[in-house]
């Protein structure tokens, strides 16, 4: 009878077979979100708003070298590495009622302790729109224009300090990682900058600033209208223009110009330099290969190159 009473008393005891589902319920759930992303707040609808005037256009030209385009970094993974990297951002898109993972929660984190760049929380039509409908999983990074030099401010650069410039130039080369590879090796070995054209080239996208490893921050990248012009420019003033060729009259270890003012040419690892631009080379070198490997890519080949010029150099 005792058994029946309390069956019927109403009162709920601990359920057989729950999972554990009520521990689950007492477990926290991180830190509070900021204003922007909590519901009925004032920031929160304030930036709801912004989202909805957001229109992703390219930047007008500015200065000498100009901008690129601003740039969409989407999807929770390619968010948190481009955040990881230092990939310069302005605003950090969040989808209402996302699934606060731990890449969400990292991503937030690194913005909070970066700084500089703003939250904002938006639904996922807007979000949507924004990525042309990519899968964004809810987290949409926007890179600002990247504010390229132009190429004679390289050499003049490097005469103000004193210091034969060191330069590279890509010809022909459209992968961004290969872009930041080479940039990479300019800063490694004391370049002053590298070079790239306007049209049919990689640019400064996410992509690059990544493989560049922060060296984007240190070492400029100038954008010809015309490669070929710019090279004749900085043979007028002074710099000896040396392009890279499978077929080069001269092994890279065996030319003593690369010990001062210099400019190296690296073209596409297809196609090699354009002719033009070849016949602009005052050098045209090879690099010996025991190996028997056709050809290297453009970062790697950048990089043997800049380290016999530094070697010199020192």
């Amino acid at each position: 009878m005792a058994a029946n009473n309390r069956r019927m008393s109403g009162k709920k005891g601990a359920q057989v077979g729950s999972g554990g589902q009520r521990r689950r319920g007492l477990e926290g759930k991180g830190p509070t979100p900021p204003a922007e992303m909590r519901k009925g707040h004032k920031k929160n609808r304030i930036a709801g708003a912004k989202a909805k005037q957001i229109v992703r256009r390219p930047a007008h030209p500015k200065g000498r070298g100009g901008k690129g385009t601003s740039e969409m970094v989407v999807g929770r993974n390619s968010v948190v590495e481009a955040l990881r990297e230092g990939v310069p951002a302005t605003m950090l898109y969040v989808q209402q009622f996302i699934d606060n993972d731990e890449r969400v929660r990292e991503a937030l984190q690194l913005v909070a302790e970066r700084g500089g760049i703003h939250l904002m929380e938006a639904p996922r039509p807007e979000l949507d729109r924004m990525t042309n409908g990519l899968n964004h999983q809810g987290l949409v990074l926007q890179v600002p224009p990247y504010e390229y030099a132009h190429p004679e401010d390289l050499a003049a650069a490097a005469y103000d300090e004193g210091q034969d410039p060191l330069i590279v130039a890509l010809d022909g080369v459209t992968d961004p990682r290969n872009l930041g590879a080479v940039v990479r090796s300019a800063s490694a070995f004391g370049g002053h900058g590298v070079v790239v054209p306007e049209r049919r080239a990689a640019g400064m996208t996410a992509g690059a600033w990544k493989t560049s490893a922060g060296a984007a921050a240190r070492t400029p990248v100038a954008r010809a209208a015309n490669l070929t012009r710019a090279l004749e420019s900085y043979k007028k003033a002074g710099l000896v223009v040396v392009g890279l060729a499978a077929d080069g009259e001269v092994e890279v270890g065996d030319l003593e110009a690369l010990g001062g003012p210099v400019v190296i040419v690296v073209g596409s690892e297809g196609k090699g330099l354009s002719r033009l631009v070849g016949e602009t080379c005052d050098f045209r070198v090879r690099i010996p290969m025991p190996g028997g490997a056709e050809s290297l890519n453009a970062g790697v080949a950048a990089g043997v190159v800049l380290y016999e010029a530094a070697r010199r150099r020192a």
